[in-house]
Formats: C-alpha cells, sequence, structure tokens
C-alpha cells in the first residue's frame, strides 16, 4: 500500500509527512494525526541536487522504508509508529528561483554555475537549518491538540540530501539517527576534487577567503568527529551510510578517511555499506538497508 500523505505549511515551507497506513487506528482512518498512545520516531528525508520533495522516488523509497522498518510487525507488537518528513531543499522545486544556480561548473555559458561551491553548500547548510527548525515547530502543526508524541528524530537523504544529512547530525542534537545515501561528510575534499576535474582553482572568486574560513570551522570534518567525549558531536548517534563504489559524482574516497574515523561511541552504532558495481544512485539494496535500519530505531 501506498503510504498516506498529509502536506502541511510550516512557516511558508511546505511539508509533507508521510504514514504508514497500518499505524492508523482504523482501516478507514487515513489521517496521521489519529490518537494513539504509541510514542512516534520521526525520519526526514530529503532529495538530490535539481530534483525536488514532489520526485516520484521519494515516494518510492519512503514506501520501501515503511514496508522494510515495518516488516511483518503487526498493530499490536509495535511499540513505535513512524513519520516520514520531507520538504523541498532551498532553491529547489517549489521554492525555486534560479535553476542555473543548482547546476555545475561548465564550459556552455547557458549550463554552467561559476558559484557551485558556494550555492551547494549554503544549500546543504540552509537544509540543515530546516530541519532544526522543523523539530522545532512540526508537533504543533501536526498535533496541535496533543493527539501524538515525537519522541525520537532522524533523518536520511540522498546526493545533497546526503550532504546535508551530515551537517544537521552534526548540528543538531535532537537528530538521534542519520543515514547520508551516496553524500560526504567532508565539503572540502569533495568540492577540491570536483574543482580540480573542472580546471577550477581553489581561490576567490570561486572559492572566497570567508566562506573556505566557514568550512574550516563549522563542516563535519573539522569537528572533533574521532573523540571519545561530549566535544564530538555523533557520540551516541545511530549512522547508516550507504555509498556506491564505483561513484563518479560522490567518491568514496572523500568519505572514507571521514568515516573510518568517525567515533559514535558504545552508545552509538556505525554501520557503513559502500555497494560494489554501484555509482551516483541509491539502489534497492541501499534502500532496503536504510529501511532495515530504521526497523532496529523503531525497535529501541
Amino acid at each position: 500500500m501506498e503510504p498516506t500523505k498529509q502536506t502541511l505549511l510550516i512557516g511558508g515551507l511546505l511539508v509533507d509527512v508521510y504514514s504508514h497506513p497500518g499505524a492508523t487506528s482504523s482501516s478507514t482512518d487515513q489521517n496521521p494525526t489519529t490518537d494513539s498512545n504509541i510514542p512516534i520516531h520521526a525520519l526526514f528525508f530529503l532529495h538530490g541536487r535539481t530534483e525536488s520533495a514532489q520526485y516520484k522516488y521519494v515516494v518510492d523509497i519512503v514506501k520501501v522504508i515503511f514496508d522494510e522498518s515495518y516488516g511483518s510487525l503487526g498493530g499490536e507488537e509495535r511499540k513505535k509508529d513512524l513519520i516520514v518528513v520531507a520538504f523541498d531543499h532551498r532553491n529547489h522545486g517549489k521554492r525555486l528561483v534560479d535553476q542555473q544556480r543548482n547546476l555545475a561548473w561548465g564550459e556552455d555559458p547557458a549550463k554552467k554555475n561559476d558559484q557551485h561551491a558556494i550555492d551547494m553548500y549554503t544549500i546543504q547548510t540552509g537544509s540543515a537549518q530546516d530541519v532544526s527548525f522543523l523539530i522545532d515547530h512540526l508537533s504543533s502543526f501536526l498535533y496541535p491538540s496533543g493527539e501524538r508524541t515525537i519522541v525520537e528524530w532522524g533523518m536520511a537523504g540522498v546526493s545533497l540530501g546526503g550532504h546535508s544529512t551530515w551537517i544537521a547530525l552534526s548540528r543538531e542534537p535532537r537528530l538521534s539517527l542519520g543515514i547520508p545515501i551516496i553524500g560526504c561528510p567532508d565539503y572540502t575534499k569533495l568540492i577540491s576534487q570536483r574543482a580540480a576535474s573542472s580546471r577550477i582553482p581553489f581561490s576567490p572568486p570561486y572559492f572566497p577567503t570567508s566562506f573556505k574560513t566557514y568550512i574550516k570551522t563549522h563542516d563535519p570534518a573539522q569537528l572533533a568527529y574521532r573523540a571519545k567525549d561530549a566535544s564530538n558531536p555523533f557520540l551516541g548517534k545511530r549512522v547508516l551510510v550507504l555509498s556506491g563504489k564505483e561513484d563518479k559524482l560522490v567518491p568514496w574516497v572523500a568519505s572514507a578517511e571521514f568515516v573510518e574515523g568517525l567515533e559514535v561511541g558504545e552508545g552509538g552504532v556505525k554501520r557503513v555499506v559502500v555497494e560494489e558495481g554501484a555509482g551516483h544512485e541509491c539502489t534497492s539494496g541501499m534502500r532496503r538497508e536504510a529501511g532495515l535500519f530504521v526497523r532496529e530505531w523503531l525497535r529501541l
């Protein structure tokens, strides 16, 4: 069955909230705000660059996540309900202002964006801020009479959404789970390789000094991700990394050092799947892994 979708307008931002049909209180009630004593885990899911939350593959992945995470669990056995929250990245979908600013470097003036490095990173960080904003306010719009309680928050995303997931995980302490799919936690490694292949110098105006200073201070790869104390923002979190071994756009080599060194502590989980033969794509295997990882989260 297709997931149930409800669209909310929260502070000017259109937000799609998906729920599993089996999570409603009766076979005829398709409203995810149905009164229930079962607590809720909310998972944000973000799309890729030049796409939108309205793309069919977003619904397809959400359906797989629901199917795999619920598995054979019946209503009597389920301890947590799941909702999946999707919205458009800034300058994407219904928030689109200038499509060219979502493009990369290139030779064709009609298809190139000299500000690619800045545009892509500000969208990522903006989306991370949007997630924190929605954690603050989603319950008030979705459950205005306190019908349900969201007890944990997680985030997943593909490509641009995967990059944003890493950033949000490093900045938002209320996120307990993250599933970056074909995303990268080290922006300098990723974008410097892309710049080199496009013959773009790693210097102003393509890389303003203020921009590089910001990255050196705030990017996940610049934080204490190896530490075993409170200085590490990833400590205690559940992280599933899904990447393609043959990915040319977001090569695994740009993420490998960070992911291998990432410390989540005894209370956290780190699982890494680099799929053989997969390129820059969210494969059926990746979708299934994501669903199973969410299933474990719901059983806590």
